[in-house]
């Protein structure tokens, strides 16, 4: 079975295509237009170049977030869209889990940041397990400063990841025993949301696109905004 992977719950809209074989193409970008004019080009360029049709594709595996509220839907909706259109199953799968699963060979605790705005990150640590990484905490949002709290209290020998803890570094220098990943580990990568969701769907584990659901964690920021005048006006 084949498998379209779609990440847009970050700054970098990401899609691949691959199965049993391997990942058979990726495409990130990070620069440019915006997720919703940059995911269907890319799509149609990664099929041409990797020399497969939509009609041979099986499965439909999208990254759920946490991240940028608006992203997230574009990336969730188009997945859902191409659902509907050719009846195929979808797979989720949290970005945090995403970010993990190349540092996967690493001994440390690994924890994934991403920058959730408002001086926020959404995060949750991992650590390895046969064949992957093992989430350990649920992910939540917090500042910088209290993930740093967190970690120095665990005296953990811990691999940071993710835009937010590249964001946010200077709150992580003084914590002992903490190191950052590369910077090419910043954003969940679409390569990643194949090998996975090839895993699950060998275990026949799909959802409908009704069942699909985003992780948000908190309310959109225009939700916030509108919550916060009302407030105001009272």
């Amino acid at each position: 079975m084949l498998i379209l992977g779609i990440t847009t719950s970050t700054a970098q809209v990401g899609c691949a295509i691959g199965g049993h074989e391997g990942v058979l193409g990726a495409i990130h970008s990070t620069r440019g237009r915006r997720h919703a004019e940059t995911l269907t080009p890319a799509i149609e360029f990664l099929c041409r170049q990797t020399r497969v049709e939509l009609s041979d594709i099986g499965a439909i595996a999208v990254d759920l977030g946490p991240g940028m509220f608006t992203g997230l839907r574009v990336g969730v909706a188009a997945g859902k869209a191409l659902s509907h259109a050719r009846r195929l199953p979808m797979i989720g799968v949290t970005s945090l889990d995403l970010l993990a699963f190349p540092l996967r060979h690493s001994p440390r605790r690994i924890v994934c940041a991403i920058d959730a705005g408002r001086g926020e990150i959404f995060h949750a640590s991992y650590r390895q397990s046969p064949g992957g990484v093992q989430r350990i905490t649920a992910p939540q949002v917090a500042s910088p400063d209290d993930l740093a709290f967190d970690l120095q209290a665990t005296g953990d020998e811990v691999l940071l990841a993710g835009d937010g803890a590249l964001r946010y570094e200077a709150a992580f220098e003084a914590v002992r025993r903490v190191e950052l990943a590369d910077r090419g580990e910043a954003y969940p990568l679409a390569g990643s949301l194949v090998q996975l969701a090839h895993a699950r769907a060998l275990r026949e584990e799909f959802v409908s696109p009704a069942e699909l659901t985003p992780t948000y964690l908190r309310k959109p920021d225009a939700e916030i905004n509108w919550t916060t005048r009302d407030g105001e006006g009272s």
